[in-house]
């Protein structure tokens, strides 16, 4: 397999522009660079956030897309552990172009990349990487509540304690209840439509609350009398931010560590939530995190992910993570716009992907 000199892309040419598909060519390999063919691509909220609002972008014409499952296509120099043709997948480098996923061939630092097991497809491999790395931000960086990762020694940090995750059947919501089972939370509560109840039990919610119902007072209840190590917020909207802080108000907690609601949309933390949260006792911090891997600060936490996620002996290929159910859209990048607009417009319970890739 080799790269093509030309080959098709999405292509922004201007501030609030939808994509364009266009003609360009891959930026030769670096040392530790694998190149890949994309295969699938997901479509997430920041890939037409960036567009509507030119969040991230630095220059036009520009290229966007940050999640994806290909083939290896080529590999640079230092690199040991892929061949050509192996499955990946891998959350794309925001801003940076030769990264992005919205285009036939990119190029990734090999580190970053996760093989694909042989227990699921492309399509569902491309909606991993990037709602994955929020979660892993947001419950094991310094920045988020700063848990020991499940694949350290003592990962099980969750034994004899409780975990709130608001909007289960989310993208990031799904992740985020596999990451607390494998940190060993004793009672993992959510909330999600009933269409998504039983899915949910399975990749390991112990209590699911109905969405439209579910109060502070009902989750306090779920909780039980567990200690509550934090809340974690998978939607970012107002009212979701506002529910995490009474949910930690309703349970009184009173020891010395500080538990926060964690905001994974790169939106502004909303300054009513962070008014309730200093109102009354206990004090509540609404922290917001963006889980960008290919970040040096984030690199300790992207690398082992991408290590243990993948491969044949993963967690995946284990059993101990499953990836969020694609809804396909036919077309490839021909139909990105009608991706954009169907996610912007919100599904529940699976992920949007772009398949086929070939143009």
């Amino acid at each position: 397999m080799s790269i093509p000199k030309s080959f098709k892309a999405a292509v922004v040419h201007e501030p609030g522009a939808q994509n364009v598909v266009s003609d360009r060519s891959l930026a030769p390999l670096e040392s530790g660079e694998v190149a890949i063919k994309i295969t699938a691509t997901a479509i997430n909220p920041v890939d037409w956030k960036m567009r509507d609002h030119k969040a991230f972008i630095n220059s036009y014409p520009a290229i966007l897309g940050s999640d994806a499952a290909g083939t290896i296509a080529a590999i640079g120099p230092d690199v040991s552990g892929f061949s050509i043709g192996d499955r990946v997948f891998f959350q794309g480098i925001i801003g940076k172009y030769n990264s992005s996923t919205f285009q036939q061939y990119c190029k990734m630092p090999a580190v970053l990349v996760s093989k694909t097991p042989s227990n699921i497809s492309d399509e569902q491999a491309a909606g991993i990487g990037l709602a994955t790395m929020a979660v892993v931000t947001a419950f094991y960086d310094k920045e988020g509540h700063g848990l020991t990762a499940p694949w350290e020694d003592g990962g099980q940090v969750g034994k004899g304690k409780a975990v709130v995750i608001i909007g289960g059947a989310s993208s990031v919501g799904q992740y985020a209840i596999q990451l607390a089972r494998l940190s060993g939370f004793e009672r993992i509560i959510t909330n999600a439509s009933a269409a998504n109840h039983e899915f949910l039990k399975k990749l390991g919610a112990h209590l699911v609350l109905d969405r439209a119902h579910s109060s502070p007072e009902e989750f306090r209840a779920a909780i039980g009398e567990l200690p509550l190590d934090f809340v974690f917020d998978s939607i970012s909207a107002k009212s979701t931010q506002i529910l995490g802080v009474q949910i930690i108000q309703a349970t009184k907690i009173t020891n010395s560590e500080l538990v926060t609601v964690h905001v994974v949309h790169p939106d502004a933390i909303d300054p009513d939530a962070v008014a309730l949260g200093q109102s009354e006792e206990p004090k509540v911090d609404v922290k917001r995190i963006l889980g960008i891997g290919s970040s040096p600060a984030l690199r300790y936490l992207s690398e082992p992910l991408a290590r243990n996620l993948g491969g044949e002996d993963g967690y995946i290929a284990k059993g101990l993570f499953i990836p969020n159910r694609p809804r396909v859209v036919p077309g490839g990048l021909n139909a990105l716009e009608e991706a954009l607009a169907l996610n912007k417009k919100g599904v529940s319970g699976v992920k949007v992907v772009l398949r086929p890739f070939d143009l």
